[in-house]
């Protein structure tokens, strides 16, 4: 028997994860995989514009939020690992998937492995590359710098790289919540990720292998994915929809969630309404 409302919990590979579940039961199903270092509630926004249509779930990545960490290494291999394991759990047999920026690297990774899991996929600033030298000395950086000064001083300097200029005028609410979210994130979650991040593996080279409808979605202004990562993702997964969100950064959801969600909603429409099966029962295929 289904269980839906907020911070539902539930016991995979021998942990707690936080979830929340709403929506029609016998709607196609849509799962959102949140960024770093933040939690399921920054799909708030889109799973009240989508509830009466889709049962949408929203959990939280191991370590974030409220689920638990475990005492493994962090890898996105083991994060997909808990989000296959949780749609068993759940008995989703396929469904749609949508991931921002470290969402999106769970979600390209799950699609690739298991591509019959999955009906369509929506990527939201993110990228397929692997981090750069300069990108995994910066992450050690970070690690060093929130072992050494803390979580605040992380929290104030990741902010001013996840908004759009305009959004610190405009935003200011949406600001306050994703800083609470990074600072509500245990020293060593913050370190175990990073840690993940860097050592992650490009995918660019195995996108053509992706077949399902995607829709690729990029802030104007995002700096950490920008909109040339979004391009090349987009010219590499056959017919695949790209958008740039105007007005918009890193989190495009968050800071312009009136046309992030009419792009949202148009894609899924045309999902299905061509009759894309995203219920069909392989779920034992894995």
């Amino acid at each position: 028997m289904r269980n839906s409302g907020e911070n539902l919990q539930l016991t995979v590979n021998n942990l707690t994860f936080s979830y929340n579940d709403a929506g029609p039961s016998d709607a196609p199903t849509i799962i959102f995989i949140h960024g770093f270092p933040f939690n399921k509630s920054m799909w708030a926004g889109q799973v009240d514009a989508l509830k009466d249509r889709y049962r949408l779930i929203a959990y939280d990545v191991r370590g974030h939020g409220d689920s638990d960490a475990g005492q493994e290494d962090f890898a996105i291999e083991l994060f997909v690992n808990d989000l296959l394991s949780l749609m068993d759990a759940l008995k989703l047999d396929r469904v749609i998937l949508c991931g921002l920026s470290m969402g999106g690297y769970i979600a390209l990774n799950a699609v690739l492995h298991y591509p019959k899991r999955f009906g369509a996929l929506i990527l939201s600033d993110t990228q397929c590359t692997a981090d750069t030298a300069e990108a995994k000395e910066k992450r050690m950086k970070a690690i060093e710098s929130i072992r050494e000064n803390g979580v605040e001083k992380y929290a104030e300097e990741s902010v001013k790289n996840l908004f759009a200029p305009e959004s610190f005028a405009t935003k200011e609410k949406e600001i306050a919540a994703i800083k609470s979210m990074i600072l509500k994130t245990p020293e060593q979650v913050l370190s175990k990720t990073l840690l993940a991040l860097s050592k992650r593996k490009e995918t660019c080279s195995n996108l053509y292998k992706i077949k399902i409808p995607t829709l690729i979605l990029v802030g104007e202004a995002d700096k950490i994915t920008p909109p040339a990562a979004a391009r090349v993702m987009h010219e590499k997964i056959q017919h695949s929809v790209l958008s740039t969100i105007a007005h918009a950064g890193h989190l495009s959801n968050l800071e312009h969630p009136t046309e992030f969600n009419d792009q949202l909603q148009a894609f899924l429409h045309r999902c299905t309404e061509k009759s894309f099966s995203f219920q069909k029962p392989v779920w034992m295929d894995r």
